[in-house]
């Protein structure tokens, strides 16, 4: 019999050092892993064809599908390494079928008039706040937002920016994405990197201590968590009903570029998405577009039909 728990805690070392996965997945993998350990408690032990399938089932009556797909893939990926590891003859996987409808959702995004209002009310902020550490605050949260929309950037990857990630001098950032990825975005825009700007004056001292550009009140790397919470701040002063998250900048960013008919393959690059596949999403969420281009451009409106 296996010795599953052993080689999940090697496997997690793997894809730590080795694969150098990230710490968001690390934490994924870590929770299927225990969740797959517990299961297999009740069985015989045996990672075989019956075992798997019955787990699959058990993930279909509990959860939804793209949780089912994300759990599926770290054990895919498990049992994938443990038969080109010798471990097993034969990855169990290879019998199984595993097939399911999982629900198309259109991203979110956020109509411009909406961003207006919230960035509108975070600049308002700067002539409302006479303490200097208010003062600060509200300079960061303007990067914050401001770099969100200019850049489709992921919160996970806008926290980790180190200082010398952000080039204003050449107006660039450098992101390190899913992956380890790499991508280079330019911020042409002049507002944006006077936000950057003035952050960077107000906390300089405090980011050579710590690295991370963008920092909290304890000197430390900003959270995901506080970008959220900051969001939810600013909607709400702004009298905004919609509930609005980081990644719904990132959609709305790559949904605009896209209906001012930027090339597709472009659009990838600047979210550093490894597949087009996955930046094809927004080409369902541009029908308002589409429409537009069907009602001037259509070959129909040059028919000219005599109906004497």
């Amino acid at each position: 019999m296996l010795q599953l728990e052993k080689l999940v805690i090697n496997y997690l070392e793997i894809c730590k050092y080795q694969k150098n996965l990230s710490q968001k997945t690390l934490k994924a993998y870590k929770i299927d892993f225990q969740q797959f350990l517990n299961y297999m408690k009740g069985t015989d032990g045996n990672l075989n064809k019956i075992n798997l399938s019955n787990y699959i089932t058990y993930l279909h009556k509990t959860y939804k599908p793209k949780t089912i797909k994300r759990k599926l893939a770290s054990l895919k990926a498990f049992c994938n390494y443990l038969e080109y590891d010798e471990v097993i003859q034969k990855d169990p996987f290879s019998k199984i079928k595993v097939k399911f409808q999982e629900p198309f959702l259109l991203p979110r995004t956020i109509p411009l008039t909406t961003i207006q209002t919230v960035l509108s009310t975070v600049y308002k902020e700067l002539s409302q706040n006479n303490t200097a550490f208010k003062f600060k605050t509200v300079l960061r949260d303007i990067a914050v937002l401001e770099l969100l929309f200019a850049t489709g950037i992921r919160v996970s990857e806008l926290c980790s920016l180190t200082v010398d990630d952000v080039n204003m001098s050449d107006g660039f950032i450098r992101i390190y994405g899913k992956g380890s990825r790499e991508r280079i975005v330019q911020i042409v825009n002049k507002d944006v990197l006077l936000a950057l700007r003035n952050y960077k004056n107000a906390f300089l001292d405090k980011m050579n201590e710590r690295d991370f550009f963008f920092i909290n009140r304890l000197n430390n790397r900003l959270s995901e968590q506080s970008v959220r919470f900051m969001i939810n701040k600013y909607v709400y002063m702004a009298g905004v009903a919609t509930h609005i998250t980081p990644h719904m900048f990132r959609h709305t960013f790559a949904t605009l570029l896209l209906e001012e008919d930027v090339d597709i393959r472009y659009i990838q690059r600047l979210l550093g998405h490894s597949s087009i596949v996955t930046t094809q999403i927004y080409t369902h969420v541009t029908s308002n577009k589409q429409k537009c281009i069907l009602a001037s451009k259509h070959p129909r409106n040059k028919v000219v039909i005599n109906k004497g």
